[in-house]
Order: structure tokens, then C-alpha cells, then sequence
């Protein structure tokens, strides 16, 4: 069965990867080999992660307050009330387990193989990325017995937070691993098209989802021994992410960026949605009616200094319509359908990157750990360094490289210097903890706004930062305005199991109520 059988259609890809064409390839033709090369199904599971990490960043859109209606568009259903259905979000659970089994694939051809050390590390790394996606939208999920193809078909779901203490086993023994290898044979820009081959950045991007997953059940009673044995342990030497963690396997128009093929434009020229535009709840933190940030703003929103078009997750009423031709979050150029310019922001183009974890949640992570005194450290630094991160990002151009147009060090200055009285941008005005860390969440939620938006509304879910009014309108109000949700906060705290595993795996199904079932580590 397609859930839980190795994608074939990734892992048979024994042709060479010499051309983008080639590369990118993903629909070729099971029947035709029986046995693929792991360091050429690795890159193919690598470039799969990068399609599903958008698909979970699409969901983090409308659920953690970042994406409305448009107008002229009727149909959005249970978006607007959160009235969910089993199978609004099949893809998700499919296509990650689908990309789970190309990991499994290759940790089996590599187990035990000195030389192909690598590769079973990063395999381990990303499979335990991809499990914390599940578990953060899922909860509980198939784990032990998943991944065995028709040996097992209907996998029991195990308890979550032993599955996130599990990945934390994983990670470390990914790095044992890299560190213990004698002989292996190097990844390079083909078979790693994420960091082409730099072994000590697989090291800390594990370390960094280790941080990552160990903040975000601290505040689990049942697992406090678990956290702080495994703080005291967490490699400081080591570090965390020093850059943007980004694949990119050499997309271009025909076979673009997953994020650009789904927010910007088609390969023929024609804007791939028009129904969606930004919430003011999100807007709002750069326009003023939060916060100011003109910086920012300017690269994530056509018409930023004019009025880009916002609204209300279900306003019909007054809902404005798009920009003729544009995608309200790209601000290059439209003027013909062969003639879109490249630009900076969260949509630069088509050849750009897709982000697996940026380098200002690490930072923001590691702001978090040191004011609760998990790690050594001053958290002002790296609260600072977080929003000097996103900026940096935002700044990049499809290259990857900061646009000459920009200074960064200046733009971030001004945002400090227009929001002189906030905590939010000046954390060292914060008087109580609490205030700190509704700094540090809010600003985490704007970095990965349009990038990694799931992070957004797992940590909203978390910590139930940024503030919001669920009276208040909706630049205050980060639910839709017709929520029908029981929660203080009006969003749903989870989805819903797909109606794959009702059809499929029916005797471990469950049936859960979206506003009262909590993901384990969800305190409200």
C-alpha cells in the first residue's frame, strides 16, 4: 500500500543525476529496476523532504494566522469554522511516510557500511525531522512497526512523547556516527543537495532539532527528568545552525521551488493562487498596527507602502481581492507571463531554495534555552541575532546571497529605532520572563511567516504567543471570524487523523475532537 511502501517512484532513480532534468525527475517508472544505489536515493529523499517541509508550511498558513480569503472566492468550507473532516489533510501523513520509506531504503543499504557512513547519518537526521512534523500535527503516529512495508500494513500508533524521546536517541546516534566513521565516502553536491557534503553542518542541524525538541516539551512534568538529562548532555562545543539549512537540487522555472509553485506562479506564467491573501493579524506586524517594520515588509508584500491587500480568515464582506497578476507575498516584477522577475522576500523565484529550518529559529531557540537556563548563555544575543537572521534571509536572492541592494545591520537598527518603546523588537525593555518570551516566540513566529509557518502555530499552540484578542479585530484576532472553535484562543489545537488510515489501518484509527485533543506537549 502507498502509505507505508518505499516511494518507488524515488528510491528506483539509478539514472545519473548530470542534469537539473534528470535531477528533479520524480515520476520515473517503478518497473524499471529492482535496486537503486543509496547515495542516489538519498539526494531524491532529500529534494522529496523539501515538497513535503511546503506541504507542512501550507497548513501552518491558515491554522497559525498567516494566511485569509481573498475576495470573489466562495468554497473555503471548514477553514473558515475549523469543522474539519478526516481527509483535509491526507497528504501530509501520506507524502511524509512516503519520504520516511526513502530513509528507511537507505539506512538498510548503508547499516553497518563504514563507507556509506554519511549517508546513513543524514538519513537518520531527516527521518527524525520528518517524525517531529508528524507527532507536532498528529500526535500519536504509526513509529515502531511503520515502515515495514507488506510485513506489517496496519501499524499500531505509539505514544508521542516516547517517539520525541526516541528521535532524540536517533540524533545522537547520527552524530556518533559522522564522528565515528573511518573510511566513509564523502557526499557532495549531488548526493547532498542541502549542505553538498559538509558533514559538521549535518552535526548541527541534528543538534538544532534536538534543541528544538527538547524546548518544546519542557514544559511536559512527566518528561523533566528526560529534559534536563538530556540539556546536561546537548553538545555545546558543537553548536547549532550557523546558516539557513536549504536544498536546493538545481530548481529552475520548469521544475521550480516547491514554495514558488505554490504561491507564486505556474511554469506557463499564470499565478498558481488567487484566493489567498494575508491576514491582518500578520500584517500587522509590520505595518504599524503592532509593529513596524519597513524592512521587512517591503521584500514579503507587493504594495507594501501603498496597502497590500489583507483580511480576516473569513471575512467575505469586506475581503479585498489581489493584486491583478501578482501573488500578494511576491514583489518582483509581472509583465508578461515569459518575463517574471526575479525578487527578495519569501517568494524570490523559481530557482530558489527551499528552506528546511532557517538560521533565526536556531537562534531563537538557543534565546529560549539560555533565559530558562537549559544552556549557558546570554539570551539578548541571540535574541538579537534571530531577528538579524530573519532579515538576512528575507535579503537573499534566488543565489542564496545577500542583495547588494540591502544593509542588513542598518535595516535591522531601524527596526529597533521605529519600535523604541516595544519589548517585542527591544527585548531588554521586557521587565518579567514572561515578557521575554512572548519576545522571543513573536519574533520566531514572524521569521518563519510564508516559510516554515507550522513552527509558527506549533509554538502559538505551546506557549500561546504572539498575544492575541479573540474579541479584538483582526489585526488583534489571530482566528478566523467564524470559528466555531471551544478554545480561548478560537483555533483548532490539532487536525485530524486522514481518512487514509480509516480506510487502510481502521482497528488503530482513532476519532479525535480538534479543539479538545491536545498534542502532548500543548498545555492549554
Amino acid at each position: 500500500m502507498k502509505r507505508y511502501n518505499i516511494s518507488w517512484m524515488l528510491a528506483l532513480l539509478i539514472t545519473a543525476l548530470s542534469s537539473c532534468s534528470d535531477y528533479l525527475d520524480i515520476n520515473t517508472n517503478p518497473n524499471s529496476a529492482t535496486e537503486a544505489d543509496a547515495l542516489l536515493v538519498l539526494p531524491q529523499a532529500i529534494v522529496a523532504s523539501a515538497a513535503v517541509s511546503n506541504q507542512f508550511n501550507n497548513y501552518g498558513l491558515h491554522f497559525g494566522g498567516y494566511m485569509a480569503n481573498a475576495g470573489g472566492f466562495s468554497g473555503f468550507g471548514n477553514l473558515f469554522n475549523y469543522q474539519l473532516v478526516p481527509g483535509d489533510y491526507n497528504g501530509l501523513w501520506v507524502n511524509t511516510y512516503d519520504n520516511l520509506n526513502d530513509y528507511k531504503y537507505v539506512l538498510d543499504q548503508t547499516q553497518g557500511q563504514d563507507e556509506l557512513a554519511y549517508a546513513n547519518a543524514a538519513a537518520r537526521i531527516m527521518t527524525a525531522l520528518n517524525y517531529q512534523k508528524l507527532v507536532d500535527a498528529f500526535g500519536d503516529v504509526p513509529y515502531t512497526e511503520a515502515l515495514k512495508n507488506n510485513a506489517n500494513l496496519t501499524p499500531k500508533y505509539d505514544d508521542a512523547a516516547t517517539i520525541y524521546q526516541d528521535l532524540v536517541v536517533k540524533l545522537d546516534s547520527a552524530i556518533t556516527i559522522i564522528d565515528g566513521a573511518e573510511f566513509p565516502k564523502s557526499l557532495n553536491s549531488s548526493s547532498d543537495p542541502m549542505f553538498g557534503g559538509d558533514m559538521n553542518n549535518w552535526k548541527k542541524l541534528a543538534n538544532t532539532l534536538k534543541l528544538k525538541m527538547l524546548i518544546r516539551v519542557s514544559g511536559v512534568a512527566a518528561l523533566s527528568s528526560f529534559v534536563t538529562t538530556n540539556f546536561a548532555a546537548l553538545d555545546k562545543e558543537l553548536g547549532f545552525l550557523t546558516d539557513d539549512a536549504i536544498v536546493n537540487p538545481g530548481y529552475v522555472k520548469d521544475r521550480p521551488n516547491p514554495r514558488w509553485n505554490s504561491w507564486g506562479y505556474f511554469t506557463t506564467g499564470e499565478l498558481s493562487n488567487t484566493s489567498r491573501i494575508p491576514t491582518e493579524f500578520a500584517y500587522g506586524f509590520y505595518k504599524g498596527q503592532k509593529l513596524t517594520d519597513n524592512g521587512r515588509g517591503s521584500v514579503i508584500y507587493k504594495n507594501f507602502a501603498t496597502g497590500t491587500p489583507v483580511n480576516q480568515l473569513g471575512d467575505e464582506v469586506d475581503a479585498p481581492t489581489i493584486v491583478t497578476n501578482y501573488s500578494t507575498w511576491y514583489t518582483g516584477t509581472y509583465s508578461s507571463a515569459t518575463s517574471i522577475s526575479n525578487a527578495l522576500g519569501v517568494l524570490k523565484g523559481p530557482s530558489q531554495g527551499q528552506v528546511i529550518m532557517l538560521l533565526a529559529e536556531s537562534e531563537f531557540l538557543q534565546a529560549e534555552a539560555k533565559l530558562k537556563a537549559f544552556i549557558p548563555g546570554d539570551y539578548t544575543a541571540n535574541f538579537d541575532a534571530g531577528i538579524t537572521a530573519s532579515y538576512r534571509y528575507l535579503y537573499k536572492d534566488v543565489t542564496n546571497l545577500v542583495s547588494s541592494t540591502k544593509d542588513v545591520a542598518a535595516d535591522v537598527a531601524a527596526y529597533k529605532a521605529d519600535n523604541p518603546e516595544s519589548y517585542l523588537v527591544n527585548i531588554k525593555l521586557a521587565t518579567t520572563p514572561a515578557q521575554r518570551l512572548e519576545a522571543i516566540i513573536t519574533q520566531k513566529w514572524i521569521a518563519v511567516n510564508m516559510i516554515n509557518s507550522e513552527e509558527g502555530y506549533n509554538e502559538f499552540r505551546r506557549t500561546g504567543y504572539p498575544a492575541t484578542s479573540p474579541t479584538g479585530n483582526g489585526f488583534q484576532n489571530i482566528a478566523s471570524l467564524l470559528s466555531t472553535s471551544t478554545r480561548a484562543d478560537k483555533l483548532p489545537s490539532r487536525i485530524l487523523y486522514p481518512s487514509s488510515e480509516q480506510s487502510y489501518n481502521a482497528g488503530n484509527y482513532r476519532t479525535i475532537n480538534q479543539f479538545t485533543d491536545l498534542i502532548f506537549w500543548d498545555p492549554n
